[in-house]
């Protein structure tokens, strides 16, 4: 996968870089790597309750998936997680009788999925979520996205910081941590903030309110990213010390960039020709134009963000999903207990 060095001639194969997890020898990583076959074998007796249009409704543009792929690699994952779940609602439960505090409090287990642009978060989240929710321990699965906490359009203006939208600078990180803080402290009803991608912007006094989930699942494409340590020793927290478990959607640079571009030339044949849209101008250029102007961005914004800053929180996961070209997951890394 992407980042993991070439190893150097005369080393030996045992000895070379894993290319899912991007560590040394296999016997020195904390991940089990798994095959999709051997991943797919772990799904047991696990039901599969979503149909074909159930899928069809939940992918995102230019990302498909499959029964198949939800048979093989999503069912077994929603299996683990039911498990991680119960056994943490159980160590909670213990917790509190240790402490003799209130044994009404419901706290949400947190999931983290990351990954970069064009990888195919959204609908890995919304499969999640769809499959989470038929467990019988955790019916209420809510979803968040981290745009909604992007700083404003004004704002980032201000900063100097619109070509810099989806850099760690760009979120009101203080306000994602206050949230965060209030789930995990079993409040039972917390807003967060609502991203418009039709008009490229945080939406005025618009907010998607959580009440008191089983699971949230928090994507975004920097949530795996440390704070930087201050000198004095001061505890500072990161988004993913709320986490309960964390995923990492991972791609071939190449496939992401090829991704990207696909995905761009079909929202202008759709998205970008609402009159509402921040990016109607681009409806009208040519595909050559698009073209150019999709390589821009993606060369120019994306492909840092993803180099800079995303990619280098892949080895903080829970777990590693690996995509090949088609998009299909090949390999899973789990990280040992």
């Amino acid at each position: 996968m992407i980042g993991a060095p070439i190893p150097s001639a005369g080393i030996e194969p045992e000895e070379r870089q894993n290319p899912v997890t991007g560590h040394g020898p296999s016997r020195l990583s904390p991940y089990r790597i798994f095959s999709r076959d051997e991943w797919a074998q772990l799904r047991a007796d696990a039901p599969l309750t979503l149909s074909a249009e159930d899928i069809g409704r939940l992918q995102s543009l230019n990302d498909p998936i499959s029964i198949e792929e939800v048979v093989a690699i999503y069912l077994p994952l929603s299996r683990l997680l039911s498990l991680y779940v119960a056994a943490t609602q159980g160590l909670f439960k213990a917790t509190q009788r240790f402490l003799l505090a209130d044994h009404d409090t419901k706290v949400p287990y947190i999931i983290g999925l990351a990954g970069s642009v064009a990888v195919g978060k959204s609908t890995t989240a919304r499969v999640l979520k769809a499959l989470l929710a038929r467990w019988p321990n955790t019916p209420k699965v809510d979803l968040i996205t981290t745009d909604g906490f992007l700083h404003p359009n004004a704002e980032l203006q201000r900063m100097g910081a619109m070509e810099r939208k989806g850099f760690p600078e760009s979120y009101d990180s203080a306000s994602l941590l206050r949230f965060l803080a209030d789930i995990k402290a079993g409040h039972r009803r917390v807003a967060a903030p609502v991203y418009s991608h039709l008009v490229y912007d945080v939406v005025p006094g618009e907010e998607q309110v959580i009440e008191s989930p089983d699971i949230l699942i928090v994507e975004g494409l920097n949530v795996l990213q440390p704070a930087r340590l201050p000198r004095d020793g001061t505890a500072i927290p990161f988004v993913s010390d709320f986490f309960d478990f964390s995923i990492y959607l991972d791609g071939h640079e190449d496939d992401l960039h090829r991704w990207y571009v696909n995905r761009f030339l079909r929202l202008r044949q759709t998205a970008f020709r609402d009159p509402l849209s921040y990016f109607r101008k681009y409806a009208e250029v040519t595909e050559t134009e698009a073209l150019e102007i999709a390589d821009r961005l993606w060369t120019t914004i994306n492909l840092p963000n993803l180099r800079d800053n995303i990619l280098p929180t892949r080895q903080r996961a829970g777990l590693i999903l690996a995509k090949g070209p088609s998009h299909r997951i090949e390999s899973v890394a789990l990280r040992r207990l």
